[in-house]
């Protein structure tokens, strides 16, 4: 459990993250979205690289294809996030992490580093 591996997630545009005191009335209404307090926390626990990447079109577990839009984006429509970094460290944080995350589909990718001739 040495080498790189990619964690990608796969959720909805408008998944909110959990409140940390869910009694507080304003936390509750002005929670973060998934994506930001994902990558705020890759970055907190030192992750080598965090990239939340541009989606165009897509669906996600048998939902409608959405295709992106300049004005406004559906609810629905596909984030994901890709955590790359050595495969103890990417899996601690998804043991710390994703605890409550039912809508998210993570998926483990491991990594070949390419190697460059100079």
């Amino acid at each position: 459990m040495s080498g790189l591996i990619s964690l990608r997630l796969y959720f909805h545009h408008s998944e909110r993250a959990n409140a940390q005191h869910p009694k507080r009335f304003w936390q509750r209404l002005t929670r973060p979205s998934l994506a930001r307090h994902l990558l705020n926390h890759a970055k907190r626990a030192g992750i080598e690289q965090a990239v939340l990447h541009r989606v165009h079109a897509g669906y996600l577990n048998g939902d409608w294809l959405h295709h992106e839009h300049v004005e406004a984006a559906h609810h629905r429509f596909p984030h994901c996030i890709e955590l790359i970094d050595l495969e103890s460290k990417v899996r601690a944080f998804w043991s710390t992490h994703g605890q409550g995350l039912q809508n998210v589909r993570a998926v483990f990718l491991p990594c070949e580093k390419a190697m460059v001739e100079s």
